[in-house]
Formats: structure tokens, sequence, C-alpha cells
């Protein structure tokens, strides 16, 4: 008798355990599913308002080039300004290397991963 309380336990045990992975699986499954989504919703976000500021930047340059060159009047040479103007701000961000931007990236990403 006590042999087959013994065997029952030990099945029911093994079926608990089974159950409990499964259900542990399936919750992993759907945590990765959320944090997926989360970051593929950001990506899709920053890649249209980049896109759409990308744009309002050229239009503006353009508009500031042209605008340039009738002040003095040479319209290539409003071009030459604004783009020697792109090209100062790049060398400033090559040198001094702004890591506030990486850091508030870093933030952002181990808020979205570590906080669910």
């Amino acid at each position: 008798m006590a042999f087959e309380e013994l065997k029952e336990s030990t099945g029911k045990i093994q079926e608990e355990t089974k159950a409990y992975v499964e259900s542990t699986v399936e919750y992993y499954k759907l945590l990765g599913f959320k944090i997926l989504m989360k970051s593929t919703r950001m990506v899709v976000r920053f890649i249209l308002l980049g896109f759409f500021l990308m744009i309002a930047f050229l239009f503006g340059s353009i508009a500031a080039a042209l605008a340039i060159g009738d002040a003095i009047d040479n319209i290539a040479l409003g071009f030459l300004i604004v783009a020697g103007a792109y090209f100062v701000l790049i060398l400033l961000l090559c040198f001094l290397r702004l890591r506030f931007i990486e850091k508030q990236i870093l933030r952002r990403f181990s808020k979205l991963f570590f906080n669910n």
C-alpha cells in the first residue's frame, strides 16, 4: 500500500513539474514577444521620426542656402557656406565624442529590458 501511494505521489510530482516547466516556457515566450514588440515599435518610431526630420533638415538647408546665396548674390557660395557649417558641426561631434548620447540610449534600453 505504501509503495502504491509513493508511486502515485511521484506521478503527481512529475505531472506538476511538467506543467510548471511548460507554463514557465510560455511565460518567457510571452515576455520575449513583449520585449521584441516594444523594441520593434521603438525602432520603427525612430526610423519614421528620423526620416521626417531628415526631410525637414534637407528643405531647411536648401532654403538657408538659397537665402544666403541671395544675400551675397552668389547661390553656389550660399550652398558652400551651408555645407561648411554642417562639416564644422560634424567635426565638433567627432572630436568631442559626445558620450551622453550613448548613455541615454543605454539608459532607455536598460529600462526597456530590465524593468519588465
